[in-house]
């Protein structure tokens, strides 16, 4: 039986307006832990696409669930709401840090262990569906108690004040939480102002409907939440720190969250230095070298006065084509300030890259590179892409047909173009995608790989902290309006035409990657 109308400590007007602000803000929290996972599931397991409709396809299903649940707890709608609300905050305001601690404590034990950040994030997903599902229910009857209405019109101002909820928490995730807290301190922040918002609403208006037991239950189960969610905030450097050390090791140079990324560099002492971006391996002392030079020397075989680097802003690109004679000019696109910023001015990583952001033909733009292309003016004799894995959702346009379509914009009659295609042992299906799609947009293509299957490199580009081995090889595609002619680079051995043809034949269905059907696979 529900709860018949009661006397309110405010007027009815009031009360509507209350509940209804409590649905807004709860609202704003529900949407802020589904961004959050979607965010961090994105950034730790990689595939952004996977991530987001595991997530909402989960977390859609759960409220459903949800709801039905509620149905039984209709009875005492003010204590179960207050309660729901608890366990959504401290659901919610933990995910971020049970996310990570998982991935960084965890993510290498191989066998289930390997994915337990999928597990969790399953989990999660059902959990926090079920506490928001049940909102809405517990809701209708609390606002039908202030004042009875029809049920649609109910239905209708619920339903408002939600819808514009999660318009600001969507908008204040990436705009507000994210560059003022970080993920961490801000799923938290976010579970406190729930718990305080739920809590406020329950025992503001509906104080008389409580039992002395609902009282100190839902007292008890606030205060729990809001010292859990204070304690974990109060401790979330700490937690980061030694999650960073967990998962990089223990020499960390530098930990950055710039506007783009999350920057770790570690080494340079006793260990190789080696640059983790968004926790994927760029780069490693080791054999950087290697890779630079079978990047850039083959397209360094003709006319090179004008050099144009895509990415690259470590600044080893530019180390390994200022060694040519005769480059007057190196533009180099990069989106991200602070990774130049680093690269210009930290001692091993400017050390590494043979200072090069000191030397006077070097100009740097700071813009994505799809957009700058898009209103480039001038050609270039070399254009080096060193963009970031194709397989990575966000840069799958940087190897689409439209971006070398844009890229051949810029290309000199006699130009070359090189492209970083990743590796070719173990992901050939992405590397001979991206060889279709440089043909696809008008350009002969020489594929080549350095390296081989011998070779026991300990790193390369394109792996997570935490992603299992490295590439043994690593695949590029030289590419020209006429075909180019690949003078080896140290280790480079071509992709010969009869090994090709084989290789592609079992590659089948291969079709260019662009922007609106992408191809690539993380």
């Amino acid at each position: 039986m529900l709860e018949s109308s009661v006397r309110l400590p405010v007027s009815p007007q009031a009360g509507r307006f209350f509940v209804l602000a409590g649905v807004f803000v709860c609202a704003a929290c529900g949407l802020v832990y589904e961004l959050e996972l979607v965010a961090l599931a994105s950034y730790l397991i990689g595939d952004s696409v996977t991530q987001a409709s595991v997530v909402l396809s989960v977390m859609v299903f759960a409220m459903g669930v949800g709801s039905l649940l509620a149905k039984r707890l209709r009875c005492r709608a003010s204590v179960w709401f207050g309660l729901v609300e608890s366990a959504l905050a401290l659901t919610g305001g933990c995910s971020a840090m049970a996310l990570y601690a998982a991935f960084a404590w965890t993510g290498d034990r191989g066998g289930v262990w390997s994915g337990g950040s999928r597990y969790l994030l399953v989990g999660f997903s059902l959990a926090i569906g079920v506490l928001i599902g049940a909102e809405v229910p517990l809701l209708m009857v609390l606002i039908q108690r202030i004042r009875r209405q029809d049920a649609s019109g109910a239905v209708a101002d619920l339903f408002a004040a939600d819808y514009v909820g999660a318009l600001v928490g969507g908008l204040a995730f990436p705009f507000l939480l994210l560059p003022f807290f970080g993920q961490l301190t801000g799923a938290l922040f976010t579970g406190a102002v729930n718990a305080l918002v739920g809590g406020a609403l329950v025992f503001g208006l509906f104080r008389r409907d409580l039992s002395v037991r609902g009282r100190w239950a839902l007292l008890t189960a606030n205060v729990v939440v809001l010292s859990l969610l204070a304690s974990a905030a109060v401790l979330v450097d700490d937690f980061e720190r030694a999650a960073r050390r967990a998962v990089y090791g223990g020499d960390i140079r530098v930990a950055v969250q710039t506007d783009v990324q999350e920057v770790v560099l570690t080494g340079g002492k006793r260990r190789s230095l080696t640059l983790f971006l968004d926790g994927r391996l760029r780069i490693s002392g080791r054999d950087e070298k290697r890779y630079h030079q079978g990047l850039v020397s083959p397209a360094m075989r003709g006319p090179h006065a004008r050099v144009l680097v895509l990415g690259g802003g470590d600044g080893l690109a530019a180390r390994e084509i200022l060694r040519h004679p005769g480059v007057r000019r190196l533009d180099i696109v990069e989106l991200d300030a602070g990774l130049i910023d680093l690269a210009r001015h930290d001692p091993a990583l400017s050390r590494l890259n043979g200072h090069a952001y000191r030397d006077p033909r070097v100009h740097v733009v700071n813009a994505d590179a799809f957009r700058w292309l898009r209103s480039a003016r001038g050609t270039y004799d070399v254009v080096v892409s060193d963009l970031p894995d194709p397989g990575i959702t966000a840069s799958t346009k940087l190897y689409s047909q439209e971006f070398y379509g844009l890229a051949t914009h810029v290309l000199a009659d006699t130009g070359r173009l090189a492209v970083h295609a990743g590796p070719l042992s173990s992901r050939p299906r992405t590397f001979w995608t991206v060889e279709t799609t440089l043909r696809a947009a008008g350009l002969r293509t020489v594929p080549y790989r350095v390296g081989g299957r011998e070779s026991g490199f300990a790193a390369g580009p394109d792996r997570t902290a935490r992603g299992g081995r490295a590439p043994r090889d690593w695949g590029f595609v030289l590419a020209s309006r006429t075909r180019p002619v690949l003078l080896h680079a140290a280790g480079s051995e071509v992709v010969r035409a009869g090994a090709r043809s084989a290789e592609r034949s079992r590659q089948t269905g291969l079709v260019p990657s662009t922007l609106v059907h992408p191809r690539y696979a993380n």
